[in-house]
């Protein structure tokens, strides 16, 4: 145990950390709060960033949560504490979406991913005509199982089966005025910005329509998106859940960003293939059924290539709140589907 709180450089650095987690259309949607003990930090769901449309339960929003709440446990390693993190516990409403408790002494290897966060980015751009070693799948699989989350990284006919769906939901997103608009409000056009897409991040079209890129821009796309040929079979996982549940989508997040974070030391990059899962029908679909029961939460593309342009955040005073004593209220939290009791974990 240590009985240190954290100080107010600690505060920011954590802050920092979470805040540079990869959200659904960077929308960023959290914020944190020293707990009253001075020993712990609260994260918070901020639906005042939700996509209603896009995201109407409010999944990719706790998944996003789930992924800055990883980024908390590796920079609270390399503070030299060791998270222990409850998933959605009770308290006065607004109550996080999780707390962690650092007080205790890190004995945890999390903290040698903390060099990823500053260099993960999505890359949107065509990857090489090249396999990932099985060496570094077998991390990136030991990754999300560490979260209790599987990832399946998908053979050529599943590959080609999940890309069917991702360019099944593009297309019914494309005919979806209302998502369309509503993908478009997060467009940065013109700098500076501190969240949203700015265009330079937005990445080329598929020449030979093999990777279903999601067309910001709209369909057709205005202005004009530019085409490129990609990787002729791109290299697809997704992250299962066995139920699906907001905990369960907190544990994917956390799965994500530890897979991405793991990624990224090797030198590999990701991009997320979100449009299957936001259509109930192609979600559905997503599941192999072979593979037993289970929630598909995200559709990941890997592969080597150039990073991604780099998206804005926004700045740590915005997204740290005072402590729970203090008089200031976080956004609310979720969507309200909150369930029975506390979930607690560690480092796993």
């Amino acid at each position: 145990m240590t009985n240190a709180s954290l100080n107010p450089a600690d505060l920011r650095y954590l802050a920092a950390a979470g805040g540079a987690a990869p959200s659904l259309h960077n929308s960023q949607p959290w914020s944190f709060r020293p707990t009253s003990d001075g020993r712990g930090i609260a994260v918070y769901a901020d639906t005042t960033r939700a996509v209603p449309l896009t995201d109407p339960d409010g999944r990719a929003l706790y998944i996003s949560v789930g992924a800055a709440v990883f980024n908390l446990r590796v920079a609270a390693a390399q503070l030299g504490r060791d998270p222990l993190v409850t998933l959605l516990p009770h308290g006065p409403d607004p109550a996080p979406a999780a707390v962690l408790d650092l007080s205790r002494r890190a004995h945890t290897h999390d903290a040698d991913l903390y060099p990823a966060i500053a260099l993960r980015r999505s890359s949107r751009l065509p990857f090489a005509n090249r396999d990932v070693p099985e060496r570094i799948v077998g991390e990136l699989i030991a990754a999300a199982d560490a979260e209790d989350v599987v990832l399946a990284v998908l053979e050529e006919a599943d590959a080609r089966r999940v890309l069917n769906l991702t360019a099944e939901a593009e297309r019914r997103t494309a005919a979806d005025l209302a998502r369309q608009a509503e993908t478009r409000e997060w467009l940065r056009p013109e700098e500076p910005a501190t969240d949203g897409i700015p265009y330079q991040a937005l990445g080329p079209q598929d020449h030979d329509a093999r990777v279903p890129v999601r067309a910001f821009t709209g369909h057709p796309p205005t202005p004009a998106t530019p085409t490129q040929r990609f990787e002729a079979l791109p290299q697809v996982a997704t992250l299962t859940t066995r139920f699906d549940r907001p905990e369960d989508w907190l544990r994917a997040g956390q799965a994500m960003e530890r897979v991405w974070l793991t990624a990224t030391l090797h030198g590999l990059r990701m991009s997320v293939l979100h449009q299957a899962v936001e259509w109930p029908e192609t979600r559905a679909n997503l599941r192999d059924p072979h593979t037993g029961p289970g929630y598909v939460q995200m559709v990941l593309r890997m592969g080597y290539g150039p990073p991604g342009a780099a998206t804005p955040r926004r700045a740590v005073e915005e997204t740290l709140q005072p402590t729970e004593t203090d008089g200031d209220t976080p956004a609310a939290n979720g969507s309200g589907a909150r369930t029975g009791t506390p979930v607690v974990s560690g480092p796993r």
